[in-house]
């Protein structure tokens, strides 16, 4: 009879380990890629020219704004 409740206790610890463990390691990363975004304005632009597009400042400030709002979602 211990015994069942030694093993309940153990997986209960487990669950809430992995819970726990996932959310903080979600959290770290959202905060990550808020302060160092993988990528940045020079990136885009070197993006487009190899594309094959002259890109302009208003179409960059319009591509970077896009993909802030789709981190922040």
């Amino acid at each position: 009879m211990g015994t069942i409740w030694v093993v309940l206790i153990a997986i209960a610890a487990l669950i809430v380990g992995v819970a726990l463990g996932f959310f903080i390691a979600r959290k770290y990363m959202m905060s990550y890629l808020k302060k160092n975004p993988p990528i940045n304005e020079q990136m885009l632009r070197t993006l487009m020219m190899q594309m094959g597009q002259k890109p302009s400042q208003k179409k960059i400030n319009q591509m970077m704004r896009a993909m802030n709002n789709q981190v922040d979602k």
